[in-house]
């Protein structure tokens, strides 16, 4: 089992900084991969980034590729998303997840745990 508490979500103006944290606690090995998601009313769970297990491969969605970076640190068992030149279209309840195959890390349905979110508001 692991746990996942996000921190660091709040209101920021458009062209400003974020940096979301996800303090996982339970197992204690970190070998599996995490990804970040994000969610707004109505719509579906979108991926945002992910991370392999030893933090060396990353991926991202397209339209935050060169804004948001992905990392983690797994002797703090903690894992990062900077965001960059934030845009009012980022605004949502930002989620982290654990333990997906990589094959799979853009796809929600394949991580085990989950986060309970973090509120991103971005004014303009």
């Amino acid at each position: 089992q692991v746990q996942l508490v996000e921190s660091g979500g709040g209101l920021v103006q458009a062209g400003g900084s974020l940096r979301l944290s996800c303090a996982a606690s339970g197992r204690t090995d970190n070998r599996y991969n995490m990804g970040w998601f994000r969610q707004t009313p109505g719509k579906e769970r979108e991926f945002v980034a992910a991370i392999s297990w030893g933090g060396r491969i990353t991926h991202y969605v397209d339209f935050v590729k060169g804004r948001f970076t992905i990392s983690r640190d797994n002797a703090k068992n903690t894992m990062y998303l900077q965001m960059n030149s934030l845009k009012p279209e980022d605004t949502a309840v930002y989620y982290c997840a654990a333990d997906s195959p990589w094959s799979y890390r853009d796809l929600a349905s394949r991580y085990e745990y989950w986060g309970q979110g973090t509120q991103v508001t971005v004014s303009s």
